[in-house]
């Protein structure tokens, strides 16, 4: 979400959280159902019980894993604040200290290295004696998008 008053422009990106609550527990639902399928073969036998502990383990740590990816989404986020005469970005990744960057926004560098970056459309800022990534968890035409936009913000407050 970007927003822009006369001399401030804003940015919070978060990444897409594309599955809900339905989806969690559709996918849980499906697997219970799917791994309890086999099981059927030794209903009423000793066997039954010795295989239940690991069905359990199993959901659970599908329930687990996708419970932690959400949270871990969730909180991941970069916040971007540009004025006339600073501009800084805070990167919050989970389980790690914030990671903060500012400069003066006259002598920042805006790039979007198409081929050749780690991924395609690779965006960075550069200023104040480092080079950051921006917007590290949005699709290619995203960056695209958010350099162009930025690079205009860049121009206006120049």
């Amino acid at each position: 979400m970007a927003t822009a008053t006369g001399a401030e422009y804003k940015l919070h990106l978060r990444p897409n959280i594309s599955m809900g609550n339905r989806g969690f527990v559709r996918v849980i639902g499906l697997s219970a159902f799917f791994l309890a399928l086999p099981l059927i073969g030794v209903l009423g036998t000793p066997i039954l019980w010795g295989l239940l502990p690991f069905l359990g383990l199993a959901l659970w740590a599908l329930w687990y894993a996708l419970m932690r990816n959400r949270t871990d989404r969730e909180s991941l986020q970069e916040t971007l604040r540009l004025t006339r005469d600073e501009i800084t970005l805070t990167h919050i990744t989970p389980r790690k200290p914030p990671q903060h960057w500012q400069a003066n926004p006259f002598w920042v560098q805006i790039s979007l290295k198409e081929k050749g970056g780690p991924v395609e459309n690779y965006l960075t800022l550069r200023g104040g004696g480092r080079e950051v990534e921006l917007g590290r968890f949005l699709s290619p035409e995203e960056r695209a998008t958010l350099h162009d936009d930025l690079s205009r913000a860049l121009r206006h407050l120049r």
